[in-house]
């Protein structure tokens, strides 16, 4: 006699090929990456990687508060910028390991993104926009003529923190590995929050924050520490560029473009899915690096940029990974909420319930006049999620 325990639906079935296929997946995105430094035709080819390597850092740390709480920022920049700084400051003046002044540089940004949150966070919409891009503004013209501390227009010069002996392809080839292992912890965090109830509270305020608070969710505390996390995670990110460079020029760490990038990116391959910043940073790292290699110092990188915003926004507004994984939901076959099992299978369930259950059948049964089916015939229940 079958049992239910020896049923297994065609959901949970699909539902365990998913898990599987999407391992598969992620190794072979991380045999992908690792193997990049020893496959790269040349040391531009390996740099190009270390670009679009941290791009997907600064996307996937925009995507903490775009993602989650759908609050589009221009003016992340400024964390990048703030970290990178900070990390060459605290290196230059301080002497300490060049490793740990990332690491505080990060904490610090983080902190200074508290009240700046709580200003920011009040207003919504394109009142933020407007709030994160003067933040940005703001952070240009102070860099830019603090001269004294910061360098100002003639930039800063951070030291490296490899010795000479270790050449320049070498440096690429370390600096994408940390990249990549930065990147990874980014990923992680992302993942845990979004299966968390955090993370549930986030998706809620993303969807209608009004509803949102009116159910009980603390919005705004929520949002808060959304924000300082992406702020942390980006800090930390410019102040590795900052390392791996060697030299910040303040209108391009505090410049809107790479802002409007880390939107970009993350729009481009989906800001609801975990991978979806990573490949957008891939194709838009690449072809930012692939114009500027053809056209040199001319703005055609920036028509072909705003062209494909404009295609992305108009075809795939979800994103390339939303887009495709609907195409392929299409040929899949359709679920249904409804499966058939026999009456054996029911009676099994009800043994295996135990006494209190069957107890109870039989009232709910003896309530409403009903009899217990006696035929073998096959019946229907809902589907158990």
């Amino acid at each position: 006699m079958p049992s239910a325990s020896d049923t297994v639906s065609t959901t949970d079935r699909r539902s365990r090929g998913s898990v599987a296929l999407k391992a598969v997946g992620l190794l072979v995105l991380a045999a992908a990456v690792l193997s990049f430094p020893s496959v790269a035709a040349n040391p531009f080819i390996l740099s190009v990687g270390v670009v679009i390597m941290s791009y997907a850092v600064l996307a996937t740390s925009w995507n903490f508060v775009g993602g989650f709480t759908g609050y589009i920022s221009l003016g992340h920049a400024a964390y990048s910028g703030l970290g990178g700084y900070a990390t060459g400051l605290l290196v230059i003046h301080t002497g300490v390991n060049p490793w740990l002044g990332m690491l505080l540089a990060g904490l610090a940004v983080a902190v200074l993104a508290v009240p700046i949150g709580i200003a920011s966070l009040r207003v919504r919409g394109a009142s933020f926009v407007i709030v994160s891009i003067a933040l940005v503004l703001i952070l240009l013209l102070v860099f830019q003529s603090w001269g004294s501390f910061t360098g100002g227009s003639n930039g800063l010069r951070v030291p490296r923190p490899f010795g000479p002996e270790v050449l320049r392809p070498e440096q690429h080839e370390r600096f994408f590995y940390l990249h990549a292992a930065l990147l990874a912890v980014a990923l992680l965090t992302w993942w845990l929050i979004d299966r968390s109830r955090f993370g549930m509270g986030l998706k809620a305020i993303r969807e209608d924050e009004d509803k949102a608070q009116a159910l009980g969710v603390p919005t705004f505390t929520y949002k808060l520490i959304a924000f300082v996390v992406s702020a942390f995670f980006t800090a930390l990110g410019g102040g590795l560029y900052a390392l791996w460079f060697g030299f910040l020029d303040p209108i391009f760490q505090f410049s809107i473009l790479v802002g409007s990038y880390m939107v970009l990116m993350s729009l481009l391959g989906g800001i609801r899915s975990l991978f979806g910043p990573f490949l957008g940073a891939v194709i838009v790292g690449y072809a930012v690096e692939y114009f500027k290699n053809q056209y040199g110092d001319t703005q055609f990188h920036l028509v072909a940029m705003g062209l494909l915003l404009g295609l992305v926004v108009l075809f795939m507004p979800d994103g390339i990974i939303p887009a495709a994984t609907n195409l392929v939901d299409r040929f899949r076959p359709q679920k249904t909420s409804i499966r058939e099992v026999t009456q054996a299978e029911l009676a099994e369930q009800r043994r295996t319930a135990g006494p209190e259950a069957a107890q109870a059948d039989q009232q709910a049964r003896t309530d409403d006049g009903t009899d217990i089916p006696t035929s073998d015939s096959t019946v229907t229940e809902g589907a158990r999620s």
